[in-house]
């Protein structure tokens, strides 16, 4: 299979010479009433159990529910704040290891690193001119990170939704996955589409959001909170990575309650709750299958179950993980094919965009 994808991205390199030219390149028209899916994902910090359960699974899932489908490693994001740059070129690589070994396939999707596509930085400004400063100041994730900083938020910190909103609209893409947390985001972008069609004629599609099925997964040492990759509580955060003694000692550490039944009622019990949605989400059972299941068992031997669950799951991906990243080659490879798609996808749409603006010459 690596092979054969190598041999497809080598195929593509005089795609990629072409668009290097620019304008002699010949564009790849959308059809009328077609779907396109557009999501990204930081390449900063191994992906951990929300992700997976919460983004990666379902990725997997619409690319074989949509027309066109494009997925990128959004690098130009994760500098928003300070980045090593010899850590975060690897982080890249790794996190398309990830991907692909997760079930993101590049025969069915277009996987590409965003910052080799420059026509998301050029729609971004021109779409950051529409956007007023006090509807960025409010939206809820400046707040929570500024707040979070001991110094101001950058500019791109701030700014970063619009570019957001670009990486979404440079495709026309229709569907956008998001968790909760994304829906003010994903207003602004569908706001942004209204007004630029508003002063120019129909032209973006005004996307819709997919939201996840699956609930937020709780950190398993504050079940109040998310999982996140920068808790600075290690055995909060489940990873894709981890060890089969890592994932029990976090299962086993998991805070829960006094009360030893399994039962699913996150409003009382976010803890066991937490156990339930997991066990259910990695199994593909029901909540009510996985409560029924776990009759007679107390809470602390209820987390080993789950920790089993969840090592099996990520078992086939951690062994196909440790494969491609073996072979750097072929992922900068497979990165390079699917930025000379995407690029073959942006380049005439933000042009049609900087004529409309009337900066075709630039």
């Amino acid at each position: 299979m690596a092979l054969r994808s190598v041999r497809k991205a080598r195929g593509c390199w005089s795609s990629i010479r072409a668009l290097h030219k620019g304008p002699g390149a010949v564009p790849a028209a959308q059809k009328d009433g077609m779907k396109r899916v557009f999501s990204g994902i930081q390449p900063t910090g191994i992906p951990h159990l929300g992700n997976y359960l919460g983004a990666i699974e379902g990725w997997v899932r619409l690319q074989n529910e949509y027309d066109s489908v494009l997925y990128s490693i959004v690098d130009l994001h994760s500098i928003t704040v300070p980045q090593e740059p010899t850590i975060l070129r690897q982080s890249i690589l790794d996190m398309t290891a990830v991907l692909l070994a997760c079930g993101i396939n590049p025969e069915k999707s277009i996987l590409f690193q965003q910052s080799q596509v420059p026509e998301h930085a050029q729609l971004s400004w021109i779409l950051s001119c529409m956007v007023r400063l006090p509807r960025l100041q409010h939206l809820h994730q400046w707040k929570a990170k500024t707040a979070k900083q001991k110094h101001d938020g950058t500019v791109g910190l701030l700014t970063y939704p619009v570019l957001q909103a670009a990486d979404i609209l440079l495709y026309k893409s229709t569907h956008v996955p998001v968790g909760e947390d994304q829906v003010q985001h994903m207003e602004l972008v569908q706001d942004l589409a209204r007004g630029f069609n508003t002063k120019y004629g129909e032209f973006f599609p005004v996307p819709k959001s997919i939201l996840t099925s699956m609930k937020k997964v709780k950190s398993l040492r504050d079940p109040s909170a998310k999982m996140s990759k920068s808790d600075p509580d290690k055995l909060a955060t489940v990873r894709i990575t981890d060890s089969p003694e890592e994932i029990v000692q976090k299962f086993r550490k998991a805070v829960t309650d006094f009360t030893s039944e399994v039962t699913y009622d996150p409003a009382s019990r976010e803890g066991v709750s937490n156990m339930v949605a997991i066990h259910a989400a990695v199994t593909g059972l029901t909540v009510e299958e996985v409560v029924q299941h776990s009759i007679g068992l107390d809470t602390a031997h209820y987390k080993l179950m789950v920790a089993d669950a969840v090592i099996e799951k990520f078992a086939p991906i951690k062994s196909e993980i440790k494969k491609l990243k073996m072979d750097q080659d072929h992922l900068e490879k497979v990165l390079q094919a699917g930025s000379a798609k995407a690029k073959e996808l942006a380049y005439p749409v933000c042009q049609e965009v900087k004529k409309l603006e009337t900066l075709k010459g630039l």
